[in-house]
């Protein structure tokens, strides 16, 4: 019995061994269990947390970008025209593009949001973070193209149109008196980036040749200039420019004036220095320098009065070249290209339109003054704050600053330059007036 009671206990033991065999394993495999779901859990509450982190990063990235580009020197609010009038419905009244305060504004502002496009293609600014929109859509404008150079991809130009979806939202139901349908807007030379060897290219050009035509952004702004004049009527075209894109505008116009068709032109700071221009000069001096060693020759006493009646024939052939350009018995019906520049004296670069050929006549805030006997070679709008830097002296920005608008002067007078510039229109058809009594061309 006792045998049989210990055989007993034992096999008890022995069931209860093997079933707490079978229990640890089952346990340590729900431990198991427990622990990965754990750090599975762990791994996910990580990743949320990486994601949180990155959207929340991405974010402040964006943000700080958008902040970045707010305090842009060059961002609309910051740089740009103070006080403001967006066209709204109080244009159909009195159009503010009647004021020339506020179309030399608008105008130039164009012209920056061509540097603009530019600098935003190099530093990759698109949408919302990009700068140039911003100087053209507070006139009610939008992007029509760009004039691309292929040589190196550069923005050299744009056609901005009217916007009139945009008018229309703010309750300009047409398009206000004097503001142009479309405009070409060139800009000068940019120092950065691919597009400075073009741009230097181009500058040497005229500094060598006093021409761009050579250039291929000449044959692309005349094509373009061509197309919107086409498009809309010369009447409802403008074509403006700063610096080397002013030398473009200016002869663009010219090429076009050449064929009848008459476009808006304003140029800002052009450029008037060129060798070309300086031999010719170096010419006029020693031949008129001649003339006076030539008038005190004994033996030429008695042919001083032809002399003098030669020099006198030659100031009046460069007085009254617009004489020929517009013609003597021009009808109040014809229409006449006259172009607006606006040049600063401390500009080296443009301040040679400022020498005369013959009486100035200054006229503050008249913009629509005509031309006194077929003498003005072109509106002349004269920027006079005394000595400036190079930088502040050539810059686009003084064009719509407010504080300068009372330093602004119109002179309507003829310019030597000028008179070069446009020598050429219609010259074959005006020989006769031009020839003077000893005989000779001027």
């Amino acid at each position: 019995m006792a045998k049989r009671a210990a055989a007993a206990d034992d096999e008890i033991i022995r069931n209860e061994n093997d079933d707490l065999v079978q229990v640890l394993p089952k346990r340590e495999i729900e431990i198991k269990i427990e622990i990965k779901r754990q750090q599975k859990e762990i791994v996910e509450e990580e990743d949320v947390l990486c994601k949180d982190s990155s959207s929340i990063l991405a974010v402040t990235t964006r943000i700080e970008e958008e902040q970045v580009e707010e305090n842009h020197p060059y961002a609309f609010h910051v740089s740009g025209p103070r006080n403001l009038t967006s066209p709204n419905w109080r244009d159909l009244i009195s159009s503010s593009w009647k004021d020339m305060n506020y179309k030399r504004t608008a105008i130039s502002c164009f012209v920056q949001a061509v540097y603009l496009l530019e600098l935003d293609r190099q530093d990759q600014r698109t949408g919302l973070n990009a700068l140039a929109p911003k100087w053209w859509i507070p006139f009610k404008y939008k992007l029509a193209h760009t004039l691309i150079d292929d040589r190196d991809g550069s923005i050299f130009g744009a056609v901005l149109e009217w916007d009139r979806a945009a008018a229309l939202a703010d309750l300009v139901l047409i398009r206000p008196s004097g503001a142009p349908k479309s405009i070409l807007a060139l800009r000068g030379t940019l120092l950065k980036g691919p597009t400075l060897l073009r741009d230097i290219e181009d500058d040497l050009r005229f500094l060598a040749w006093e021409s761009l035509k050579g250039s291929v952004r000449f044959k692309g702004a005349l094509e373009a200039l061509k197309s919107v004049a086409e498009k809309h009527g010369s009447s409802n075209v403008c074509v403006a420019g700063h610096s080397l894109g002013a030398g473009f505008a200016l002869q663009v116009g010219k090429a076009l004036a050449k064929d009848g068709i008459y476009v808006d032109t304003h140029l800002f700071n052009p450029p008037s220095i060129s060798i070309a221009m300086s031999f010719r000069n170096i010419g006029e001096k020693a031949g008129l320098l001649w003339k006076r060693m030539k008038s005190m020759l004994p033996s030429s006493s008695e042919s001083n009065p032809d002399v003098q009646t030669e020099q006198n024939n030659s100031m009046f052939g460069l007085k009254n070249w617009a004489t020929s350009f517009y013609g003597e018995k021009s009808s109040s019906g014809l229409k006449k290209w006259v172009p607006h520049l606006y040049v600063n004296n401390s500009d080296y670069i443009c301040c040679s339109y400022t020498n005369p050929d013959g009486t100035v006549e200054n006229s503050a805030n008249k913009e629509n003054v005509g031309p006194t006997n077929g003498q003005v070679a072109a509106k002349l709008f004269v920027m006079s704050k005394g000595k400036q830097k190079f930088l502040e002296a050539h810059g686009i920005e003084q064009w719509w600053s407010e504080s300068d608008n009372v330093e602004l002067q119109l002179a309507l007078h003829n310019s030597k330059v000028m008179a070069r510039q446009l020598k050429s229109l219609y010259g074959s058809g005006t020989s006769q007036q031009q020839q003077t009594p000893a005989g000779k061309m001027r």
